[in-house]
């Protein structure tokens, strides 16, 4: 049996059915003269608005924007399952009479487990569909960490051989300004430095200096 709450629920939502008002309506939506649709295949009920329904889905897909076959799916799915909670609650106001009393407690009964049912399966969508881009996510950031690992790698393999290739140039300015020319004493490199620099100072320095003047 359902609980005061529902009920009182129920009968607020009654005052803003949409659906049919008359005897004949509500007998034409009837659970004894047509299938009310919430289980099996899905579809839209003849007396059901189709453009509401691609409204309904067209929002949830601007919504999520989904990017896949996949996601684009659970979107789907989840429209529909509101749709069908939609629907299940229509027809529990459709059980109740004009003083918001239930005139079929079997049938609001099972619309209400209708509603509860579609309303755990949209939610159950949209964990999955997060769930889904969240994985998702987690790959592409691995992906971008092995790519930065791979950079920095090749970085470091470029720094060490810099180093060796200046180690080896300066390996051999030492042994040639170094090499004893015949009968002169070999002059230590770190003695020539300051001479060298002074010297190069000399040749690139002043141009640029007048250059700028």
């Amino acid at each position: 049996m359902p609980s005061e709450a529902q009920i009182a629920a129920n009968r607020a939502n009654a005052q803003l059915s949409t659906g049919p008002k008359t005897e004949a309506g509500k007998e034409a939506i009837s659970f004894n003269n047509l299938r009310h649709g919430l289980a099996g295949e899905f579809h839209i009920l003849s007396w059901e608005n189709e453009e509401e329904f691609a409204t309904l889905q067209l929002g949830l897909r601007a919504e999520y924007k989904p990017h896949t076959v996949t996601e684009q799916i659970l979107v789907d799915r989840m429209a529909q399952y509101e749709w069908l909670r939609r629907r299940a609650l229509h027809l529990q106001n459709v059980c109740l009479n004009a003083e918001g009393n239930i005139d079929q407690e079997k049938q609001f009964a099972l619309y209400l487990r209708y509603q509860t049912t579609h309303e755990r399966a949209f939610h159950k969508s949209l964990s999955d569909l997060l769930k889904l881009r969240a994985e998702k996510r987690k790959e592409e950031i691995g992906f971008e960490s092995q790519e930065q690992k791979k950079k920095l790698h090749e970085a470091r393999v470029r720094l060490a051989n810099a180093r060796a290739a200046h180690l080896e140039l300066d390996t051999d300015i030492r042994s040639t300004i170094e090499a004893r020319l015949p009968g002169h004493e070999a002059i230590p490199f770190n003695e020539l430095k300051p001479v060298l620099s002074l010297a190069l100072e000399e040749v690139f320095g002043k141009p640029a200096a007048k250059k700028a003047a």
